[in-house]
């Protein structure tokens, strides 16, 4: 098949986006496929006129993750064009020459549901899940309020829009911004006083937040495929918590999948992965996060509709547990997209 590795960007995980671009791109060229890995706000200037039949390497430079968010305003200045344009040159043509595209973008106009709304309206097919499921899951106001009506454990909360007056005497506690990923603009806050650096913080990441409890537990990942739970992983981090740095920093967190936990908790977590998954009308595969305090209980804190695929990304280890090696996953992933075109 023609397929399109759609990655990069304009969000703050643009860096963990072209990595896991990187990986797709070699697994796909691995098997058998004609791949063209794109940056979708930087774009194509050559012809597009038989592009996929030209032997050329598209991950030169590509795929190197900082240990801090990428800055965006530098990457607009390599743009050509309008900067304000989310989709760069040529890419949209390229995208509609493709059987399909395999979208490795993460964050802000890439897990949101724009890019797959436009692509709807297009007729160019794409991989995991539906323009409104995207929206509903990158939105942490809108999914705690499914999970609290379908009865799924999460942290109680509240959403605080950019100017709105609102009140919290619950310490310590953890501050997000409402869209975001990767664990960028998240702050756990000890006091009113670092609370109101880590609003300002918050608020640089996007007009909405969330202030919801602090759970201290242990943290679990559990991804799902058409409905099915993955095995559990657990999340150890070295310092701190699982932020930026710890989830893509070689050597910074500590994962063990098959997580080393009672077997009716191992059961009850990929339940609830597979209850968000339906609560959320996700489709094709995600990766759910989970946080189990000292008492046992768990919470879920989020669903990710198109996780990392990085070296240390999760989802692959948990894929590898049950004989599934990355070539075969990215390979699975779009069969399973292109189901959704028949139905």
């Amino acid at each position: 098949m023609n397929v399109v590795v759609l990655a990069g960007g304009t969000s703050s995980e643009r860096d963990v986006s072209l990595s896991t671009g990187r990986m797709i791109y070699n697994a796909l060229k691995n098997k058998g496929h004609k791949v063209i890995l794109l940056d979708v706000y930087l774009g194509y200037q050559g012809d597009t006129t038989n592009l996929f039949d030209i032997d050329k390497d598209w991950t030169v430079g590509i795929g190197i993750i900082g240990e801090d968010n990428p800055d965006i305003n530098k990457i607009k200045t390599l743009r050509s064009g309008n900067p304000d344009h989310f989709f760069g040159p040529g890419v949209l043509d390229i995208c509609d020459k493709a059987d399909i595209v395999f979208l490795a973008l993460h964050g802000e106009n890439g897990e949101d549901g724009k890019v797959q709304a436009t692509f709807d309206l297009m007729g160019i097919k794409y991989t995991g899940t539906d323009y409104a499921s995207s929206a509903i899951a990158m939105d942490k106001a809108i999914s705690k309020e499914l999970f609290a009506y379908y009865d799924i454990p999460t942290p109680k909360g509240i959403y605080v829009s950019k100017g709105s007056e609102f009140a919290w005497d619950t310490y310590p506690c953890v501050v997000k911004v409402n869209n975001g990923g990767s664990s960028v603009g998240v702050y756990i806050v000890d006091s009113p006083k670092e609370m109101e650096t880590a609003i300002d913080k918050a608020f640089s990441y996007g007009n909405d937040i969330v202030i919801e409890e602090y759970i201290k537990g242990r943290e679990f990942s559990v991804g799902v495929i058409e409905g099915k739970a993955l095995p559990v992983i657990e999340i150890e981090p070295l310092v701190g918590f699982y932020d930026y740095k710890n989830k893509y920093q070689a050597g910074s967190a500590i994962e063990t999948c098959p997580a080393k936990l009672d077997d009716l908790i191992t059961k009850k977590m990929q339940e609830m992965a597979e209850k968000v998954f339906m609560a959320l009308r996700l489709k094709t595969y995600a990766r759910m996060d989970f946080l189990l305090n000292e008492d046992n209980q768990l919470f879920c804190l989020e669903a990710n509709t198109l996780p990392g695929m990085t070296p240390t990304s999760l989802l692959p280890q948990e894929a590898k547990v049950i004989g599934i090696d990355f070539d075969d996953l990215c390979e699975l992933i779009i069969e399973i997209s292109l189901k959704k075109y028949k139905e």
